[in-house]
C-alpha cells in the first residue's frame, strides 16, 4: 500500500497530474487522492477485457463524484472487434504470484469474470470442477500436469 500512496501523492503536486487516473489490483492506503481504482480482479488471466488493451488504446474513465458511482471503458482503436482480440501478448504469468491470486483468476475464469458484474457463479464453478475430476478419472494425467 505504501507504494501506491507514493504515486498517488506525487501526482497529487504534478501538474496535469489530476488528468492521471491509478488502476491497479492492489490496494491503496487511506490517504491516496486522486482518481484510484483498486481491487481489479486478475481478470487479464481470465481472458477478460483488461487482456485486450494495446499501447494507443484509449481508456475511458467516468467518476460520478455525486452518485459514488463510475465506469472504466477500454474503447479499441477501430481496427479490429475489441473484445475479438488474443490477450496483449506481452502478458506473462509471474511466477511469484501468490496461490491464492492465482486460484483466484481460475475462479473468474470459470465463472464468467468481474467484468461481467463481479458476480460468481457457484453453480458453474461446481459444474466445471466436477466435469473436470470426471474427465480426469477417465484419462488421468501424469501427475503435476494437470
Amino acid at each position: 500500500m505504501a507504494g501506491i500512496y507514493q504515486v498517488t501523492s506525487a501526482l497529487k503536486y504534478l501538474k496535469g497530474g489530476e488528468r492521471v487516473a491509478v488502476v491497479t489490483d492492489g490496494r491503496f492506503s487511506g490517504v491516496s487522492t486522486g482518481a484510484c481504482i483498486g481491487h481489479v480482479s486478475p481478470e487479464a488471466w481470465a481472458d477478460g477485457p483488461l487482456s485486450k488493451v494495446r499501447n494507443g488504446d484509449t481508456v475511458r474513465l467516468r467518476i460520478d463524484t455525486r452518485a459514488l458511482s463510475g465506469t472504466v471503458d477500454a474503447v479499441s482503436d477501430g481496427s479490429d472487434e475489441f473484445l475479438a482480440r488474443p490477450c496483449n501478448p506481452v502478458l506473462q504469468a509471474d511466477p511469484r504470484v501468490p496461490d491464492d491470486t492465482r486460484l483466484w483468476a481460475a475462479l473468474q475464469n470459470a465463472s464468467g469474470g468481474s467484468w461481467a458484474g463481479c458476480v460468481y457463479d457457484a453453480a458453474r464453478i461446481s459444474d466445471l470442477l466436477a466435469r473436470g475430476l470426471a474427465a480426469e478419472r477417465k484419462s488421468p494425467l501424469p501427475p503435476g500436469e494437470g
